[in-house]
């Protein structure tokens, strides 16, 4: 029947299209609808805006904690040459207590160098290898690895100074101690290595494969192409995954005060070899693990004030703010690096 029949039309380039009935336009959401998407919408920018400023809530919130239990020591008892500039760290004695971290600070920076020392060509070595030279398999097997050797705990890194390490260093060297700096920057490189491999790598693969091969195609060898090429080109990830091995050595706590000797000593004089590795030191971080669950926390006197045997406890955490203030430091040096290396692209 015609009624049957679909019903066509000529066109002008001699086609015939069938004369359908056009689609159903799409209903509106109802109001309620439209409500509750906008709601939605709402609620998850506000969660992820929640999400981003947490980070800045937290900071804030870990420095005002330590500033608060360090702050009545800042009033009464701080003497900023004496603090800074003195190396006796004396905070039980009966009379003339003493409060010098310089020692500390030196210790510190001495365990981060030989650290950084370590894991920085060890660290940009690997990375180099597994993402330009190693096959796929033994990149695989490498990563898995790397990310084992970073979950290894702190306390075992520390068994590992005092058992192994210490013990060949003196086999190696005749030092009558093997808990020393030396120990102690050897163990911190070996726990920054994967911290450095694992941006460096990152960092590496980043960059654009056609400079491999442009530079493969000018004749330039495989090393050529690594220090000539991809570490110009990544070298803002390069260098921030240094500074993060360096925040990771700074941070060290339980390895360095069972690698270190954890003796109150500044490893220098003005004889050479001028630097000694073979002495023990003392760290921050070690001194605050040492010494905060023997440090009395002494109740305020009805006058608001602290008496002098509530000082240490206080000055446990003027050390933590120093420490907060050396990482951020190092955090924004690196930021303003990296920053510059950018914008000079």
């Amino acid at each position: 029947m015609a009624s049957d029949r679909q019903t066509t039309r000529p066109q002008a380039d001699g086609t015939a299209i069938a004369a359908a009935a056009s689609p159903r336009r799409r209903a509106k959401p109802s109001a309620g609808r439209r409500l509750w998407q906008s709601l939605s919408e709402r609620t998850i920018v506000s969660l992820i805006t929640l999400c981003g400023i947490s980070a800045i809530i937290f900071v804030f919130g870990i420095f005002f904690f330590i500033f608060r239990e360090g702050y009545p020591f800042l009033v009464q008892g701080f003497d900023a040459h004496e603090f800074f500039l003195t190396k006796t760290w004396d905070p039980t004695a009966e009379e003339n207590k003493h409060f010098g971290i310089l020692a500390m600070i030196v210790g510190t920076g001495c365990v981060t160098l030989l650290a950084m020392m370590f894991a920085m060509p060890f660290g940009l070595g690997t990375a180099v290898f597994i993402s330009e030279v190693c096959g796929r398999k033994t990149r695989e097997v490498l990563k898995i690895m790397i990310e084992m050797l970073a979950a290894v705990p702190s306390i075992v890194w520390g068994f590992i100074a005092m058992m192994v390490v210490g013990p060949i260093i003196q086999w190696a060297t005749g030092s009558p101690v093997g808990l020393n700096v030396l120990n102690g920057g050897l163990v911190v490189g070996l726990m920054s290595v994967p911290v450095v491999v694992s941006i460096a790598e990152d960092a590496i693969r980043a960059v654009p494969d056609g400079y491999r091969e442009a530079a493969e195609a000018l004749g330039a060898t495989r090393w050529q192409v690594v220090y000539r090429v991809i570490f110009p080109a990544g070298k803002s990830g390069l260098l921030a995954a240094v500074l993060l091995g360096v925040g990771r050595a700074i941070g060290e706590t339980m390895a360095v005060l069972m690698a270190t000797g954890n003796s109150i000593n500044i490893p220098f004089d003005s004889r050479p070899p001028y630097f000694h590795p073979l002495e023990a030191i003392q760290t921050l971080t070690s001194t605050i693990t040492a010494e905060l669950g023997e440090a009395p926390r002494v109740a305020p006197l009805p006058d608001g004030t602290y008496p002098a045997e509530a000082h240490h406890y206080q000055a446990l955490f003027v050390i933590g703010v120093v420490l907060f203030a050396i990482t951020f430091v190092i955090n924004l040096t690196a930021d303003l690096i990296v920053k510059g290396v950018r914008n000079k692209k």
